[in-house]
């Protein structure tokens, strides 16, 4: 059985890995991520005990009970670079023996809920809505690098997504993948839109936002929006679901996204007080996790 050496999987000195600052023996089976480090905070507060907390950089993490469940909630900042080292280490910190460095014999299954915030892509969805994101569709390209990635994939609706949107990034190959189903009909009920959330990689252009550098593709945007396939629609962009959803899926752990939209991209509307909109999906994944 291979060895994973030190440079591959960094452990610190106290035994925790390297980025989260986390040892295995704090993390719990079901976990809430979020972007921002002082949501972990919010997040915590529900807690009825805290049992640890780590922060190091952008990674905040806390362990507790809530209702009796023990959950951990941790930060993974902005980005699919983020996501790819936050999964990779809550990966190795369940199914890694640290002292011998090998891969565990018998795997363990982690419940990954990304609690984020979005812009909504069509007009019919207003700021303060909740978009699950039942397929996430990745211009970022992290999926490519692990081996079976294709597995995980919906290769038929990356085909149609290609061909009508008439895709023309150069260089950018979106993939399509999909959020764990039994977990998106467990929290997804109510007020809840299923839909299919891009995941881009930047905030700015990749997103179609335009400040003094001009856009490769200005109508992309509006030809997304107007995506459908099978029922699936593009409901939302953010910068996080589609390496999440599937790197999950690769490792054998369940996981999905909800987002809160903060943002009318078709309107150009945008609300920055969108705390009570957050404070009660936190609320609402808490007791259906």
């Amino acid at each position: 059985m291979r060895v994973i050496p030190p440079s591959e999987l960094v452990i610190n000195g106290d035994g925790s890995v390297f980025h989260l600052h986390l040892r295995p023996e704090q993390l719990a089976d079901r976990v809430i991520l979020v972007g921002d480090p002082e949501r972990v905070e919010r997040v915590a507060a529900r807690f009825e005990c805290r049992e640890c907390e780590a922060r190091n950089r952008e990674y905040h993490t806390i362990t507790g009970l809530y209702q009796g469940k023990r959950i951990t909630v941790l930060s993974h900042g902005v980005g699919c670079g983020n996501i790819d080292i936050v999964m990779s280490e809550l990966d190795a910190l369940a199914n890694v023996d640290f002292r011998t460095r090998k891969v565990k014999p018998s795997s363990r299954s982690l419940t990954l809920v990304r609690i984020g915030t979005s812009g909504g892509l069509c007009p019919d969805i207003s700021l303060g809505s909740y978009v699950v994101a039942s397929k996430s569709i990745g211009f970022d390209g992290v999926l490519y690098f692990y081996e079976g990635n294709e597995r995980v994939r919906d290769r038929e609706m990356e085909d149609a997504f290609l061909k009508r949107v008439n895709w023309g990034v150069e260089g950018v190959r979106p993939y399509v993948v999909s959020a764990d189903p039994e977990l998106v009909e467990r929290i997804a009920t109510d007020r809840f839109i299923r839909g299919v959330t891009l995941t881009a990689n930047g905030f700015y252009g990749p997103q179609g936002r335009h400040v003094r550098l001009s856009l490769a593709d200005e109508d992309l945007n509006q030809r997304l929006a107007q995506f459908e396939h099978e029922g699936y629609r593009v409901a939302n962009y953010e910068m996080e679901s589609a390496p999440f959803a599937g790197l999950a899926a690769l490792m054998g752990h369940r996981a999905m996204t909800v987002c809160c939209v903060i943002a009318g991209r078709a309107s150009g509307e945008m609300n920055t007080d969108y705390k009570p909109s957050m404070e009660a999906l936190i609320d609402t994944v808490l007791d259906r996790l």
